[in-house]
């Protein structure tokens, strides 16, 4: 059975979730910046009154920043009690892909995409790239005392 998958794009890049994972996409309008926080967290944004962190794919993918367009999209996604918004270039689309189109990425990616891509897919004409947004986000983005408002 297929199962969906949301497409969203980063830089000249398709990659995929699955939509499982993904509570919404929202336009990107700025974030608030938190000081000591690493490079590619973009900041906090509120989101139908929750506050949450947001990684910037770009930063966090090595590639470089530019300007953000009204394509740009926060995708919303959740793991286990943690809500963490990832800053897009574009979201596109909702895609049925087969468990088992599913492979392993070639060795050099495993490699070199610092776990990140966790396999790759035939979609179309082109290749989507299945991250593990686990790897992506990190064990913390934003301390939690600076989420709530606490001191240290």
């Amino acid at each position: 059975m297929s199962e969906l998958h949301v497409l969203f794009r980063v830089g000249a890049t398709d990659y995929v979730l699955p939509a499982a994972h993904v509570i919404q996409m929202e336009s990107f309008s700025g974030a608030t910046e938190v000081p000591g926080c690493a490079p590619h967290v973009a900041g906090l944004v509120q989101i139908r009154g929750r506050v949450i962190p947001v990684i910037d794919l770009r930063v966090r993918f090595g590639l470089p920043p530019v300007a953000r367009t009204l394509d740009s999209r926060v995708i919303v996604v959740t793991e286990g009690n943690r809500q963490v918004g990832l800053l897009a270039d574009s979201a596109r689309q909702v895609l049925r892909i087969e468990p088992e189109a599913f492979q392993a990425p070639p060795e050099i990616i495993r490699e070199q995409s610092r776990g990140f891509v966790n396999s790759i897919a035939r979609a179309g004409a082109g290749v989507v790239l299945r991250i593990d947004f686990s790897k992506v986000i990190g064990p913390h983005v934003v301390p939690e005392e600076q989420l709530h408002g606490q001191q240290a």
